[in-house]
């Protein structure tokens, strides 16, 4: 048993960090800005949501100390406009990380796992892979201090995802899809493998100080991708592909809606192809995304026996 800080433990990812590791019986510290933003937690076991703001020093400090192990899990798909990152992606990715580490080493934590991005680059097109990386390089600049882990996912899919979900709201909304980007490409990754490869990289000697793509099996194109969820859900649309300029000017137009669909930055993400050339680490085999999204995206439209296996975990 062990105590772990989980920050980020009440998002997407998070949640399923979170129920992995109750499973090992850790004791979970949850912080999060609202508690009822948390109330998914509430009833695991040995979670402790804790209200809390993480970019206060004195808050992260006291988050951090007496833990046995940190997980960021922090980050941010939108950011006002500025450079070399926006501000929001400023606090999240580069400025958070690096008080992280110095809180840690100051605490006597022995360990870190920190969660990256695939494509991650100083000299990448967009400012989310630019933060990203500026991020991971005050983790990877403090190893000698500290025992960190990264993990650096592609795409992440699972049954609270924003990312498949969407194009099935699409498929059911829109009679035509007017895609941006539609040959970018992505290898997807499930909730599920993410959140074991970070439980099992806990207490791995040989994780420690190592960095991990984490892909799935098959890589896709964003058209592939939208045509597969609308298969799934039985409400297939016609795509229309758009070319670079187009695409801008689409994201230009949705980054103006309430909830950003689709901004410049997103466009300029999926300029460099998020697939990896890396085995799968700690010997696991990574679910194809066809079986497991389907059983979110349309279960009653799973044969009965498959429906009955996934829900057994098989």
């Amino acid at each position: 048993m062990a105590r772990i800080c989980v920050l980020g433990g009440s998002g997407f990812i998070g949640r399923h960090v979170v129920n992995r590791l109750v499973e090992d019986d850790h004791v979970i510290v949850a912080p999060t800005r609202q508690r009822q933003r948390a109330k998914h937690l509430y009833l695991l076991p040995t979670v402790d949501v804790v209200e809390a703001n993480i970019h206060n020093d004195a808050a992260l400090a006291q988050l951090v100390r007496g833990c046995d192990a940190v997980i960021n899990l922090v980050g941010v798909l939108h950011s006002r406009p500025g450079t070399p990152y926006g501000p929001d992606f400023a606090r999240a990715h580069v400025e958070l990380p690096a008080r992280l580490v110095e809180h840690c080493v100051a605490l006597g934590v022995p360990r870190l796992i920190h969660m990256s991005a695939l494509g991650a680059a100083a000299d990448a097109p967009s400012e989310y892979l630019r933060s990203k990386a500026a991020g991971e390089a005050a983790i990877l600049a403090a190893r000698e201090r500290i025992a960190a882990t990264v993990f650096r996912p592609s795409v992440v899919f699972g049954p609270e995802d924003r990312f498949l979900n969407t194009f099935a709201r699409l498929n059911r909304w829109l009679p035509v899809i007017f895609l941006a980007c539609p040959d970018a490409k992505f290898q997807p990754v499930h909730v599920f493998d993410v959140a074991e490869c970070v439980a099992q990289s806990l207490f791995n000697r040989d994780a420690c100080r190592h960095n991990y793509d984490l892909c799935g099996p098959r890589v896709y194109t964003l058209r592939e991708l939208v045509e597969f969820t609308g298969r799934a859900i039985g409400h297939r649309r016609p795509i229309v592909g758009l070319p670079p300029g187009l695409s801008y000017m689409q994201a230009c137009l949705l980054e103006m809606l309430p909830g950003k669909l689709l901004t410049r930055d997103n466009v300029s993400s999926m300029k460099v192809d998020s697939i990896g050339h890396t085995e799968f680490p700690f010997g696991l085999r990574p679910r194809p995304m066809e079986g497991a999204a389907f059983a979110y995206l349309a279960p009653e439209r799973m044969p009965r026996m498959d429906r009955l296996r996934w829900k057994a975990g098989r």
